[in-house]
């Protein structure tokens, strides 16, 4: 089986979503039990919303549990401080072409949220600058074409 890497933070909001969604269970299995006694099941759409409502839940229970427990959790504020971007710093980039500069955090698979500046450790660019330092240039390959960054910063935690 596959192993994720996984901040603290990103383990804890696994958990948390976890534990609302078997808080709700219940609820569902009542509104199921209340679908019921409507009557004929065939065409009784309370039934057949709540027994989706509880198929999606439960497969994104088991989901997370399977992310759960195969994440490998990394502290990032234990990770040495090198200088070279690894897993869970903050990196800011600058397009050599615009000028054009973005901070990211790189984060695993399940925390990623480009808006939230938080960039998947497994994405296209988070691979090219693994292993750079600042003042490295890095070439990343993207739909739109080929482009060229340099490493102004990286920020350890």
């Amino acid at each position: 089986m596959n192993k994720y890497p996984m901040t603290v933070q990103g383990a804890r909001a696994l958990e948390e979503e976890l534990k609302a969604l078997k808080e709700r269970r219940p609820q569902i299995s009542a509104k199921i039990g209340e679908a019921r006694e409507l009557g004929d099941l065939k065409e009784n759409a309370e039934y057949h919303a709540a027994r989706e409502e509880q198929g999606l839940a439960e497969a994104r229970i088991r989901d997370i549990e399977g992310r759960l427990q195969n994440a490998v959790i990394i502290d990032v504020a234990t990770v040495p401080k090198t200088g070279k971007v690894i897993f869970g710093v903050t990196v800011e980039i600058a397009n050599v072409e615009t000028d054009e500069s973005v901070r990211y955090q790189i984060v695993g698979e399940d925390e990623a949220d480009i808006k939230a500046g938080k960039l998947s450790v497994g994405s296209p660019i988070a691979r090219a600058l693994i292993g750079k330092e600042e003042g490295d240039v890095v070439t990343v390959k993207t739909p739109s074409g080929v482009i060229e960054y340099e490493i102004v910063e990286v920020v350890h935690v």
